[in-house]
């Protein structure tokens, strides 16, 4: 199967800190990719340079056939992206702010009231965005993220915050986008995730990859039982404590 998107060899330095070091990898259409590593491993870094907020050192990145840094505009058409925390216009109100990210990207206001119908968030429509708790700033920037078709949706720690009905909506909603054949890239700290949708799983440290999990290898991990993914991920990441 083509790869959805293509990152080749991604190298980005803060300054003098190196913070994504070579990193290479594809993905499919219709996966549901989880990225794994502690803080500071640069996982927001890959994914906002995957979004095109953030200019690499040197490598490249394609979606869905758009090279980011001579198609910008094109590749970005192709991602959404609910970064951390969610970057909402304060003084729209649900509906609006992703009424207008919908019609932004050639959708629609309809588009818009099914996503948030989705996600269960009619009852706050009219709401200023300002106002919002962070569980429902987490779930408006989900929504925001997967509205209009996009091809590619990466996601920050998005599902933090949310209570177990806003969770299971949230999965449901990842899981038709992927059916429909959009990617799904997320990092996330809820290592349960892993274990309730994901198709891979990518682990990252000290901004290189240094496992990737899917198939038979990723079935056979989470055979293992319930802390399957936790003892995976520390037998291969050390705790450093912050750097």
């Amino acid at each position: 199967m083509t790869a959805l998107a293509k990152i080749d060899n991604l190298t980005i330095h803060y300054g003098k800190r190196l913070a994504v070091d070579g990193l290479s990898i594809e993905l499919a259409p219709g996966e549901i990719v989880l990225l794994l590593g502690p803080n500071g491993a640069g996982k927001s870094t890959t994914l906002s340079a995957i979004a095109g907020t953030i200019v690499p050192t040197s490598g490249s990145i394609v979606v869905a056939g758009q090279d980011l840094a001579t198609a910008p505009r094109a590749a970005r058409g192709k991602v959404g992206f609910a970064d951390q925390p969610p970057a909402l216009y304060e003084f729209f109100t649900v509906a609006e702010h992703v009424g207008f990210v919908a019609e932004a990207r050639g959708s629609t206001r309809a588009a818009a009231d099914e996503v948030l119908g989705s996600l269960g968030l009619e009852k706050i429509l009219a709401r200023p965005c300002r106002e919002l708790s962070f569980g429902m700033r987490q779930r408006v920037g989900l929504a925001a993220a997967l509205v209009g078709g996009v091809e590619l949706v990466l996601l920050d720690e998005t599902l933090n915050g949310l209570d177990p009905h806003a969770s299971r909506s949230a999965r449901a909603a990842l899981k038709a986008a992927a059916t429909r054949g959009a990617t799904i890239l997320m990092s996330t700290h809820l290592l349960g995730v892993a274990e309730r949708m994901c198709d891979r799983i990518l682990l990252m440290d000290k901004g290189k990859l240094v496992a990737d999990k899917s198939g038979l290898e990723l079935a056979q991990l989470l055979g293992k039982g319930p802390s399957a993914v936790e003892d995976f991920y520390v037998s291969l990441i050390a705790d450093e404590g912050p750097t």
